[in-house]
């Protein structure tokens, strides 16, 4: 708020020195330009004020219909996402990867300080796996959970989970150590499974897999509470025609359209490289 005063004050100082006649159109239009970005982002952060939005948030992908292609477009969503991140310098941590067969991958969670948009992604594409080169459309769920404080009300007893550890492993199959340090934790009640393959230590992954069965877990009583799903969780669709949120067209054209918004960016490559701003922001205005 100070910040915003000051540069509210330091443009009324531009506007008598142009009155003046001072010659201050440069530092006037990039006055404007600071104070303009500012109020922005003051918007921004206050359409952000829900109960969660300020926690740590646990962010999976998850390839659907379309086999190499929506493994390889699924990749493609974590470097988009990562990538944002980055740019919004938000700490990210990767805490399991399963790769692909021949391509991109199987699965990933990640943890990251930060709030932004989640849903189904859509993608249509000429593939580069198909060797007639035929256009391809693949599908990708991404969905977000708080990360939760250790006193929230979750009860998990131990009768309703089974913990099964294995030996971590990278993309192509290559070891990441020689010992079964890796944890999947399966909620038996529910069937929700979390795993975690990111430290040497088993007794961490164990620790990390169940934060986040604890945000699943926290995420779905809620949603069995309220009537509108889309408040704190996701509502749980086909991964498939029909129930996308946001489509990527990268052939014969490009074109990013979120369907909740009818919001379009003509520059694919550009939001592939993060550029989600636009998007969030529409996102969040009509809210």
């Amino acid at each position: 708020m100070l910040s915003l005063r000051k540069k509210s004050d330091d443009l009324a100082v531009l506007v008598e020195w142009a009155e003046a006649g001072e010659a201050v159109d440069v530092e006037f239009a990039s006055a404007l330009d600071s104070l303009d970005a500012e109020v922005q982002a003051g918007e921004i952060k206050k359409m952000l004020g829900g109960e969660h939005d300020r926690k740590n948030a646990i962010l999976t992908i998850h390839p659907g219909a379309g086999g190499t292609e929506s493994q390889d477009w699924a990749e493609m969503l974590l470097r988009m996402y990562m990538r944002w991140m980055e740019r919004r310098g938000f700490r990210r941590e990767v805490i399991d990867y399963q790769p692909g067969d021949e391509a991109g991958l199987k699965s990933v969670t990640l943890t990251v300080t930060g709030e932004y948009a989640y849903g189904l992604h859509r993608l249509v594409r000429i593939s580069p796996f198909d060797q007639a080169a035929r256009r391809h459309t693949s599908f990708a769920s991404v969905h977000t959970y708080p990360e939760l404080p250790e006193d929230v009300d979750v009860e998990i007893e131990d009768q309703d989970i089974r913990i099964d550890t294995y030996r971590s492993s990278g993309a192509g199959g290559q070891h990441v150590n020689v010992t079964d340090s890796a944890v999947r934790i399966t909620h038996l009640p529910t069937g929700i499974v979390v795993s975690c393959q990111n430290e040497r230590s088993q007794h961490r992954n164990r620790d990390s897999a169940m934060r986040v069965l604890k945000a699943r877990l926290y995420d779905l009583k809620l949603r069995e509470q309220q009537e509108k799903l889309e408040k704190i969780g996701v509502t749980k669709k086909d991964i498939a025609f029909g129930s996308q949120i946001r489509s990527y067209v990268l052939h014969p054209y490009q074109m990013v359209k979120d369907h909740r918004t009818e919001h379009e960016v003509g520059n694919a490559q550009s939001v592939l490289d993060g550029g989600l701003d636009s998007l969030m922001e529409a996102y969040l205005r009509q809210g």
